[in-house]
């Protein structure tokens, strides 16, 4: 079964129902590429009027975490994947529509051979790009994602 921006958005209702909630939506994924995407509105602003930090990190992190899982899915083996760390570096204010696009797809499979191989967990970084309506970075998110063969 492939995965799907539509298949991701269900199970973000199901399954992470507090970025569903605030909007939070995969635009487009492939093996290499992965676009989510957030309106600021009500729901999901700070004290500042803009799109709270947290929002920002859900929908990163699903730019990255969708790439893996898709990795993981076509392996067709067992393997856990978990979040170790990460970072962020916030560059002007989020408002209106922020997409975030994470294009290290590419990283995911060398490691889960390794995984697979050798049965030691493997970690690698990834990173993903917030930008406005106007093309402009608001923020960047690079995140430690761990792995191992279950």
């Amino acid at each position: 079964m492939n995965i799907s921006p539509q298949k991701l958005n269900s199970f973000l209702m199901f399954k992470l129902p507090s970025a569903w909630f605030c909007g939070v939506r995969v635009k487009e994924i492939n093996d290499t590429n992965c676009v989510t995407g957030v309106r600021h509105s009500w729901i999901n602003q700070n004290p500042f009027n803009s799109l709270y930090f947290a929002v920002q990190a859900m929908a990163a992190e699903l730019s990255t975490g969708a790439l893996v899982m898709t990795a993981i899915r076509r392996s067709g083996k067992p393997v856990s994947m978990l979040v170790a760390q990460n970072k962020a570096h916030f560059t002007k204010k989020a408002t209106g529509k922020i997409t975030f696009i994470c294009n290290d797809g590419n990283l995911i499979n060398s490691a889960i051979a390794e995984t697979l191989k050798t049965g030691e967990g493997q970690a690698f970084w990834m990173k993903s790009r917030g930008v406005n309506e106007q093309g402009q970075e608001v923020s960047v998110f690079e995140f430690e994602w761990t792995i191992k063969a279950k």
